[in-house]
């Protein structure tokens, strides 16, 4: 028997991910390409519309690594400020022929982690200070790191913001048309036939936004799976990432609504979302449940021994 085929299949080049990435861009594509053969065809003026939006995306593109920094309060933090974290950090990347990310750490006593960046080289890690607190075993906090680091290995945060960018623009087209309807005389005249083709934009663009949103939790879901999975072959030590994801999820039921609900718009880029207890965001949630990730983590342990 060869050794790929005694190899466990959680430590094989992850082929799900990749066809996973082309089916769902393959449909979002296809969304967007309908969305605007029906504006062309409805006769919107779908040059401006497209300016506006491209601008927009551009803006989403070059300053999103800078707003999540700026809207979770990560500071970049150097050697002198946390020498154990980066000891840490260059450890892990030194081990999996990685470039080493820039470290930030949020003042925080919700704990978590996120990594943010367009590419390997822009990219950040941050953990707040209640991560740290919560995590006195520094094999758990290093299979955390490793998870983030796996997202930046496998380039997520470019790959959300791409997949994003098609809910973006569909958005504000969508926002352009109840405008575009509201101001425009809808229903009035000459101008009943303008605010039919307003309805039919704005119908067209909650459809796309909706299929969007659901395929990007779908993308991001299985992508967790997947960082989970790129942690236990970084580290060799699966329980200790279920250990600290079982531990994250407990003290985050102890933080104040008030503080979740603060950073809930960064909810995509934890390692566990902000959410408190079991609401209706759960079932919109851009993570899969904790306990199927720790289940996972623990067959793999298993495989291991």
């Amino acid at each position: 028997m060869s050794s790929v085929s005694r190899t466990p299949a959680w430590q094989r080049r992850d082929t799900g991910l990749t066809i996973r990435m082309i089916l769902s861009f393959a449909i979002l594509a296809l969304l967007y390409v309908v969305f605007l053969s029906v504006l062309a065809y409805i006769g919107l003026g779908i040059i401006p519309i497209t300016i506006i939006a491209s601008l927009m995306v551009l803006a989403q593109w070059y300053f999103s690594d800078k707003i999540v920094l700026w809207s979770s309060g990560a500071k970049i933090v150097t050697r002198d400020q946390f020498p154990k974290l980066h000891d840490m950090v260059e450890r892990i990347v030194a081990r999996n022929n990685l470039p080493k990310p820039k470290i930030a750490v949020v003042n925080t006593r919700m704990p978590n982690a996120f990594a943010t960046g367009k590419g390997r080289k822009s990219s950040v890690v941050a953990v707040t200070t209640g991560l740290l607190d919560i995590l006195d075993d520094p094999e758990e906090l290093e299979g955390v790191i490793a998870h983030e680091l796996t997202h930046i290995r496998n380039r997520d945060v470019l790959v959300i913001t791409l997949a994003s960018i098609f809910a973006t623009v569909a958005w504000y087209l969508m926002q352009f048309g109840f405008y575009g309807g509201l101001y425009g005389g809808m229903g009035y005249g000459r101008d009943r036939n303008n605010g039919g083709i307003m309805i039919i934009v704005i119908v067209v663009a909650v459809l796309v936004w909706i299929i969007s949103f659901f395929i990007i939790r779908a993308i991001a879901r299985y992508r967790e799976f997947s960082a989970d999975r790129g942690a236990a072959q970084m580290t060799g030590k699966p329980v200790k990432l279920a250990n600290a994801l079982m531990k994250i999820s407990g003290n985050m039921r102890r933080v104040p609504t008030k503080d979740l609900r603060q950073v809930e718009g960064l909810n995509a880029f934890f390692i566990i979302p902000a959410i408190s207890g079991s609401t209706i965001g759960n079932l919109f949630s851009t993570h899969p449940p904790v306990e199927k990730r720790v289940q996972k983590l623990m067959e793999m342990e298993a495989s291991m021994s």
